[in-house]
C-alpha cells in the first residue's frame, strides 16, 4: 500500500526520504501532546512526553479503525530542542514504528508549545487500506 523511497546517496539511517502512497485512505491528525487520561500533561522529560503522545496517536489512530503500521509521515515539534536527545526520541519511536519500513518524519525545534510544561508535540498522516476502517 505504501513503500520508502530512498535515492541512492547519503541519507539518515533508519528514516525514509519519501513515502509513496499506493492506495487507500488518507487519515491526517493534528498534532498530539502528552495528555493523560485525566486530561492533564503527562511526563516531565521528553521520553516520557513522546511515549504518551505516541499513546495518544495509537488511540486516535485505533478510534479510525487502524494502528501505528499505518503510519507515513511524523512531524516532531520539540521545545528548545538539543540534538544530545535524539538518541532518547529515536529509542522511543522505535518501540512505536515499523523500524523496517519507518515513516518519513521532520523534527522541528521550537521556542514554545501551547503550554509551558509540554516539551513535545506530533502531527501524522497515516494511510487505511480499503475496508480496514471500522
Amino acid at each position: 500500500m505504501f513503500r520508502p523511497v530512498n535515492p541512492p546517496g547519503p541519507s539518515i539511517p533508519g528514516l525514509s526520504q519519501a513515502m509513496l502512497i499506493e492506495g487507500g485512505k488518507l487519515l491526517v491528525l493534528s498534532g498530539h501532546v502528552p495528555f493523560d487520561s485525566e486530561g492533564k500533561i503527562g511526563g516531565k522529560d521528553v521520553a516520557a512526553q513522546l511515549d504518551l503522545v505516541f499513546a495518544n496517536i495509537a488511540a486516535t489512530l485505533r478510534a479510525a479503525g487502524t494502528d501505528f503500521a499505518s503510519i507515513v509521515r511524523l512531524t516532531y515539534y520539540i521545545r528548545d530542542f538539543d540534538q544530545a536527545i535524539l538518541p532518547e526520541i529515536r529509542g522511543v519511536r522505535d518501540r512505536w514504528v515499523n523500524t523496517e519500513c519507518p515513516p518519513a518524519s521532520s523534527l522541528i525545534g521550537v521556542a514554545a508549545l501551547f503550554h509551558p510544561d509540554v516539551l513535545i508535540e506530533v502531527d501524522a498522516m497515516a494511510v487505511i487500506a480499503e475496508g480496514e476502517t471500522s
